[in-house]
């Protein structure tokens, strides 16, 4: 007998007398049998509501076990958001915090990065100028405790709440160190049993969420990759500029890869440096009248006239999209990558009693030529279409990302988290190097509508 039909006689008996299950429940819950009378009306959300009340209500009498009412009501705010796409969030209080850190570039911490190796967390890197790395914290140090407490199995999430805190506050670590490898052993490798037990009494400070990076590349190209847009995004994008400026450049590679989105007036600052002549970059639009919005540069921008490619993957959205589209749009700069995931969404995030908070799609935006890239899962459309289409296996992208990450110890110059001789040739980077060491070929490129 198959297990299909075993199964099936197996729950046989339990469906099949529906109706004296019916007619029991009926019984026992006198309430649920008969719709309550309720007052004609053209508006049905107090009906509505009056139901959802109902059914709290009735869980809460008759659940084999006791009902936790705030986690009833936190599901049904929940699950009403789940419904709408999926951008909107209802966020219990962390999630409000999280969410609130990220946003504002900020957050208190100690400044490290941690992985899970072994089932322990173990320390990737401290970051420059926090609490970790002046404390003297080194990669590869596993932490075993925090607070006293084993971190053993502790997921990264996990952890990291446990070390995020007001600025000023207190966390002890416990962390086992082993030395070096000798002899070229691999630096990964198991640790053995001469560990040195190390104890660390750390004062939270608030962490700066590094979303910038920027280098010199061959030929007087330069080279920012902005991972994420947050309230300090602008900041960090003009330090990092005025460095690059301060000789002359070829021309410059904006990096997009990765990059989820954030706040769109950041994006929107980020797309006017290069437009000027008060252009538009971004529009939205939603069912209220005054989600009508223009988001437009000013009449002046100080790199108008630079030679522009942008980078951008499937795992660009959001404001790396605005970005890319107004760019692509005003013609000023070459679009070279893969298609973007396509979220042309704006969610605004209102908070809600009891430190929760909902993230709400309140508009959709569109490009200056009116595009909406919001994609659409059934017709398989949707993003920015690059100029230049350059596909790159999916692990080999990872792997790039994987390089980015960079390891910082004293006395050291920061190194990838990847080894050299693993790292993998960044094939789009390459060609937009080269394009723009082609300056002829970027002629067309400098903000001149055609």
């Amino acid at each position: 007998m198959s297990i299909v039909l075993r199964l099936a006689l197996i729950l046989l008996p339990l469906a099949a007398p529906a109706a004296a299950a019916e007619a029991k429940a009926a019984a026992a819950f006198p309430k649920a049998a008969a719709d309550p009378v309720r007052p004609e009306s053209s508006d049905k959300t107090y009906e509505q509501l009056s139901f959802l009340v109902d059914v709290i209500s009735y869980i809460q009498e008759n659940y084999v076990d006791p009902a936790d009412t705030q986690k009833l009501v936190y599901g049904a705010a929940a699950g009403m958001v789940r419904e709408l796409d999926p951008f909107s969030q209802f966020m219990q209080p962390q999630e409000h915090r999280e969410i609130k850190a990220e946003t504002e570039g900020a957050f208190g911490g100690i400044g490290i990065r941690m992985i899970l190796k072994d089932d322990w967390l173990t320390v990737l890197t401290p970051l420059p100028g926090t609490p970790a790395y002046r404390s003297g914290m080194l990669p590869n140090d596993r932490i075993i405790e925090i607070d006293g407490e084993t971190s053993k199995d502790l997921q990264v999430a996990d952890a990291m709440e446990k070390l995020r805190g007001a600025p000023g506050s207190k966390v002890k670590l416990t962390v086992m160190r082993w030395p070096e490898p000798a002899g070229g052993a691999k630096a990964d490798a198991v640790p053995g049993e001469d560990g040195v037990r190390k104890e660390f009494s750390l004062t939270r400070e608030s962490i700066k969420i590094e979303s910038v990076q920027y280098r010199k590349l061959a030929g007087q190209v330069g080279y920012v990759r902005i991972a994420e847009f947050s309230a300090r995004t602008m900041a960090d994008f003009r330090e990092a500029m005025r460095a690059l400026t301060q000789d002359s450049l070829a021309g410059l590679v904006l990096d997009l890869r990765f990059n989820p989105g954030g706040l769109l007036a950041a994006a929107v600052d980020v797309a006017a440096s290069f437009l000027g002549e008060g252009k538009l970059i971004v529009y939205t639009q939603g069912r209220r009248p005054d989600s009508h919005q223009e988001f437009r540069a000013g009449t002046q921008a100080p790199y108008q006239d630079l030679p522009l490619v942008v980078l951008v993957n499937e795992a660009s959205a959001s404001g790396s999209e605005i970005i890319a589209g107004a760019l692509q749009d005003h013609r000023r700069a070459l679009i070279m990558g893969s298609r973007t995931y396509g979220k042309a969404s704006v969610q605004s995030v209102i908070p809600l009693p009891g430190h929760c908070g909902l993230r709400l799609t309140v508009a959709r935006y569109y490009t200056p030529n009116g595009r909406s890239i919001q994609r659409d899962e059934k017709k398989k459309t949707g993003g920015i279409t690059p100029d230049t289409a350059v596909q790159v296996a999916r692990e080999v992208e990872e792997k790039i990302y994987a390089q980015w990450e960079l390891i910082y110890e004293p006395g050291k110059k920061p190194r990838s988290a990847v080894k050299k001789d693993e790292a993998v040739r960044d094939e789009v980077l390459d060609r937009a190097v080269a394009l723009i060491q082609a300056r002829d070929v970027l002629g067309r490129l400098k903000g001149k509508e055609k």
